[in-house]
């Protein structure tokens, strides 16, 4: 399927990103795409530098008659989120992305694409690797662990890079500009319940929810999608008087809005479950059949378990998820249709005597993060559950005077005429975190159009891609001269 990708324009970066795609990258085992970036640095004779976290360092003189310009950063991440379909059959750690072409899309067969942010890697490596295209001096950053911490821009120390200009190839519309970012903490929650006994005159069930779109927990979060993990919680809620509760499984990655849940219950009476069931289910249905239209929530007859949570601790758990904040806490009252915070609960497990809930609050002001952050605390500590913060990370505070800056957007609008819309993004760039590590350095961030990111549906466009190639090689011929 790979092939006809392969036959796209540009034809270097799609190659590229073939070639990358069949390399397994998940987050937190890059090992195998480390090496084949090395190896990849290696064919070309350029200079490469791994620190000390496993970041890949590549540099490239500048080309003849560029070598006055300022040097830039290019940078994008090597890892990629993890989804698919609940009936594919695939294995992120051993095989290759399958794509194929879908009009004027690029797909993957049931999983995520990877285009997040595998065609900014792959734009990198067409620029590293190219003898006909005018460019500064380049200093390439591969950054690892992006999508579950950024512990790779985290663990950046200062003195690797000398460029004066940061190239981010990580904004998913090609029509815009990024100068800033929300920052982010995890917020896990956890409990320890009482099992008790199940008795054989009952009838168990699993319940499932289904179909939900997901996406990016940031970008995504203003869309009013439905979160698996409140819905499940809903349904739970308006059955407790006549179930209890065995075990749930929802959500799964923190920076992903939830598809899918399972959860197993027991009931003495099987009429009003069903009777139950069917209201809250019908409610649900009707209330999202707008952006939701494809959810399914079902139920069918389960192997009885062992053990259930106690009344006590099972109405504890879903007046917690209840009260807990999911979707925009505060949208911007400073840039239009900003969110400025928000939260994702991301995932629930109810196991084994064992209660975790994990989230993913973000927000543009570090002020805010903490208080949705700090909010979220004293639902699930008024609950009895212990509260952990982990993996902070800055935000971008957008820079209006910025040099390159006012290049793109020149640029921008002498090639399309129209003006590019420059703003900040409710997501997690690691230009947030990079500028700690080097604070003089000007950075932006920009990418071709990327739809469904964090999920299965993850499409990149093909005429975005082309035009978005045509942008940056024509920023590169303007970059600033040294001072």
């Amino acid at each position: 399927m790979s092939i006809e990708v392969r036959n796209l324009e540009p034809k270097r970066v799609w190659n590229n990103f073939a070639d990358l795609n069949a390399v397994p990258r998940p987050s937190k085992k890059e090992e195998r795409v480390i090496a084949f970036m090395v190896e990849f640095a290696k064919k070309l004779g350029l200079e490469t530098t791994i620190d000390p976290v496993q970041n890949v360092i590549i540099k490239k003189p500048a080309t003849s008659g560029m070598e006055n310009r300022k040097m830039i950063v290019m940078q994008s991440h090597l890892d990629m989120v993890h989804q698919k379909n609940n009936d594919t059959v695939f294995d992120f750690e051993t095989e290759g992305i399958k794509m194929y072409v879908d009009g004027d899309w690029v797909r993957a067969d049931g999983t995520t694409l990877g285009a997040d942010n595998g065609l900014g890697v792959a734009t990198i490596m067409s620029i590293l690797e190219s003898t006909d295209i005018p460019h500064p001096a380049i200093e390439a950053l591969f950054t690892i662990d992006e999508e579950t911490g950024m512990t790779g821009a985290m663990g950046l120390q200062g003195g690797y890079l000398d460029g004066e200009i940061l190239l981010n190839l990580d904004t998913e519309d090609d029509d815009e500009i990024g100068v800033g970012c929300a920052g982010g903490v995890d917020v896990t929650a956890t409990k320890n319940y009482i099992q008790e006994n199940v008795s054989s005159d009952v009838t168990a069930y699993k319940i499932t929810v289904k179909g939900l779109q997901g996406g990016h927990s940031g970008m995504d979060i203003i869309k009013g999608l439905g979160n698996a993990n409140k819905i499940m919680n809903r349904i739970l809620y308006a059955l407790n008087d006549v179930v209890s509760i065995a075990d749930i499984d929802g959500g799964s990655l923190r920076n992903a809005i939830p598809r899918e849940s399972n959860s197993i219950v027991t009931t003495h009476d099987d009429t009003a479950f069903k009777n139950l069931f069917d209201k809250v289910v019908s409610e649900i249905q009707n209330e999202y059949k707008t952006v939701e239209s494809d959810l399914e929530i079902i139920t069918t007859v389960a192997e009885i378990p062992s053990s259930t949570l106690s009344t006590s601790d099972q109405k504890a758990l879903l007046n917690t998820v209840y009260s807990a904040h999911n979707g925009v806490f505060r949208m911007s009252p400073d840039i239009e249709n900003l969110v400025e915070t928000s939260n994702n609960i991301a995932r629930v497990v109810v196991k084994d005597g064992a209660i975790k809930i994990g989230c993913l609050t973000r927000s543009s002001v570090e002020s805010g993060k903490w208080d949705m952050a700090h909010t979220l605390q004293s639902t699930f500590e008024l609950g009895g559950f212990n509260v952990e913060f982990g993996g902070s990370y800055p935000g971008w505070k957008p820079n209006p005077d910025s040099a390159i800056l006012k290049v793109m957007k020149k640029v921008y609008e002498d090639m399309f005429e129209e003006k590019p819309n420059i703003l900040a993004c409710h997501a997690g760039l690691e230009c947030g975190i990079l500028g700690t590590h080097y604070p003089e350095m000007d950075m932006i961030s920009f990418g071709p159009t990327i739809k469904g990111a964090h999920s299965p549906d993850e499409r990149a466009s093909i005429s975005s891609t082309q035009k978005y190639w045509k942008y940056l090689l024509e920023i590169l011929k303007n970059i600033p001269e040294k001072n």
